[in-house]
């Protein structure tokens, strides 16, 4: 079957004037959700691990809720319900922000747990012989440890939470699909417009990918 394709479509002024906004936009998402997420998701792990029912109780039901619900479904859920509630629009750029950190930090904290359970218990009886307390402990010779060995999973999150900041789609929010919609619109070329979309989204992962597995191998290397 012949598509037509319009080859004068694939250019410069495409990424220029539509896709780079949505580009940066979906760069600044991923960062801050991978931040917030690990920060939040770290907190979770540690209340999960805290032995103190009180502190397991609610961020095993937080961590298992999220993880039980289609992303989207939170994102339309979070942009449709917040602002009837506190009065006032909060704009869907914002809205999938917190969005994403709230749903991140779920898939985060499991990374995290398992981290942490993955650091041999000497090191902590060492750090408590030493006269650490718990929060000693986790800071200076858990977490630490921890990091190094989570890394390449963490970096692997990212990049799936990359492909994932394309869902902000379905409520408005200016990302890189986004770009290449308005421009497949404006041109009349959506076949062109979403295979452009399609290949980027394509090199930049497997580029993120194969830096990552070349990380994992110099870690690997190094223990």
């Amino acid at each position: 079957m012949d598509l037509h394709l319009d080859w004068s479509f694939f250019s410069w002024d495409l990424f220029s004037n539509y896709v780079w906004k949505g580009f940066k936009y979906s760069i600044l998402l991923t960062v801050i959700a991978t931040l917030g997420g690990i920060f939040f998701g770290t907190l979770l792990a540690l209340m999960r691990l805290s032995g103190k029912k009180a502190l397991i109780v609610p961020a095993t039901i937080y961590v298992n809720g999220m993880r039980s619900i289609p992303l989207v479904m939170v994102i339309l859920w979070f942009f449709l319900l917040v602002p009837m509630i506190i009065g006032e629009p909060i704009g869907a750029e914002t809205s999938a922000i917190i969005t994403f950190v709230a749903f991140e930090a779920a898939y985060f904290s499991e990374i995290m747990r398992a981290g942490i359970q993955s650091i041999p218990r000497g090191q902590v009886f060492a750090g408590q012989a030493l006269g650490m307390s718990y929060g000693q402990n986790m800071r200076l010779v858990v977490l630490p440890q921890a990091f190094r060995n989570m890394l390449p999973v963490l970096l692997t999150q990212t990049i799936i939470l990359f492909q994932d900041t394309s869902l902000v789609y379905a409520i408005g929010a200016y990302d890189m699909l986004k770009g290449f919609d308005i421009a497949g619109k404006n041109y009349g070329r959506p076949v062109e417009s979403y295979l452009t979309a399609a290949v980027t989204y394509f090199v930049i992962c497997y580029a993120l990918s194969w830096t990552v597995k070349r990380l994992h191998k110099k870690i690997a290397i190094i223990r």
